[in-house]
C-alpha cells in the first residue's frame, strides 16, 4: 500500500513543517532509522499554539485529536526528510507526553490520536512499539508532545 496514495484517500493535507522552536533540527537520520525531534500541535487558525492540561482545559477528546494534529506534522516531517512516504518501512517507537493534572489516568487514550493516524496512513507498517505518560508540564504549556523512530529505506 502506497502511504502518498492512501493520504490522497484520505484527504489529508500536511500543510507545511513546522519550524524547530530551538537550536535542533526535526530529524537526523543513522542508517536505516530516522529520529524525528519531538513535535507540539501547530498554532491554531488564531495563530496561537494550544496551551493547557488535560483533564482541566482539554478533554481527553481535544487532546486526542491534538495528537492526531501532532502525527500530522511528524508525517510532514518524514516526507520533507525522505522525499516520499513510501520510503517510510515501518514506524518502529513512538514517545508520547501528555501534559495533564495530576490525577489523569488515561494518556494512552491521548496518544492513540496520533497511534491511529499512523495505521490509517502506513496500514500495518504504521503498528509500532509506544510509550504515553502524563507530565507536570511541557514547553510553552502545550498539551501533547511527541517523537518517534522511523525505519527508512
Amino acid at each position: 500500500m502506497s502511504a502518498e496514495k492512501r493520504l490522497q484517500e484520505l484527504g489529508i493535507d500536511l500543510g507545511s513543517v513546522s519550524a524547530p522552536v530551538a537550536n535542533y533540527v526535526n530529524a537526523v537520520r543513522t542508517g536505516n532509522l530516522l529520529y524525528l525531534s519531538g513535535k507540539g500541535p501547530r498554532p491554531g487558525k488564531d495563530g496561537k499554539r494550544p496551551k493547557g492540561k488535560v483533564g482541566r482545559e482539554y478533554t481527553v477528546e481535544q487532546a486526542y485529536e491534538h495528537a492526531r494534529g501532532v502525527g500530522l506534522d511528524l508525517i510532514a516531517v518524514m516526507r520533507a526528510e525522505l522525499g516520499s512516504l513510501d520510503r517510510v518501512k515501518r514506524i518502529v517507537k513512538v514517545l508520547g507526553m501528555v501534559n495533564a493534572v495530576p490525577e489523569f489516568e488515561d494518556p494512552p487514550k491521548v496518544i492513540n490520536g496520533c497511534s491511529d493516524l499512523f495505521v490509517e496512513v502506513f496500514g500495518e507498517r504504521g503498528r509500532h512499539a509506544r510509550s504515553a505518560v502524563g507530565m507536570g508540564s511541557l514547553p510553552m504549556g502545550i498539551p501533547v508532545e511527541i517523537e518517534c523512530i522511523v525505519e527508512v529505506e
